[in-house]
């Protein structure tokens, strides 16, 4: 997740961290049967060559469909409260319920700072609704909360 930040569904190819120069490796299963998060390494060209395509279906999605902004570590700050915690340079005063005040964010789109967390949004590498295009609305109640509030993966920083 990002502040003020959203993505194209190409971030699913660098999901894929396949150096240009890697050659293949030998696989015990087919690649396009790797399991999410594994490293497969193989050229880009036949990596690209194995990534599925189909027509994209919005049908159906809303953003409801995604519970968001949960306090997954149960300590008093929610999802949105914790990415702004974690990309302050400097850092905000935390009150009572998570209320932060203060702190300072830098936007590298604009080259600017901003004061306040008020004045910021936050959203996903890829907006739910490019991954409910792309595969979500296959997926489980559990596993949309558990994407929607993905703190986990150090690409996103």
């Amino acid at each position: 997740m990002r502040l003020t930040r959203t993505a194209a569904a190409a971030a699913a190819v660098a999901a894929l961290l396949i150096p240009a120069t890697a050659h293949t490796a030998a696989a015990a299963t087919p690649r396009s049967h790797a399991a999410p998060g594994e490293t497969v390494t193989l050229p880009v060209r036949e990596a690209l060559a194995e990534l599925p395509v189909r027509d994209e279906d919005r049908t159906g999605y809303e953003r409801s469909k995604f519970k968001h902004w949960i306090d997954a570590d149960r300590d008093g700050c929610n999802t949105r409260a914790e990415v702004l915690k974690a990309e302050a340079v400097l850092a905000p005063v935390q009150g009572a319920n998570c209320t932060l005040t203060g702190g300072q964010w830098y936007s590298p789109y604009d080259d600017r700072y901003i004061d306040g967390a008020r004045g910021l949004d936050i959203d996903h590498l890829v907006p739910l609704a490019e991954a409910w295009d792309s595969g979500a609305y296959a997926w489980s109640a559990k596993e949309r909360e558990a994407y929607a509030n993905d703190l986990g993966d150090d690409r996103a920083r």
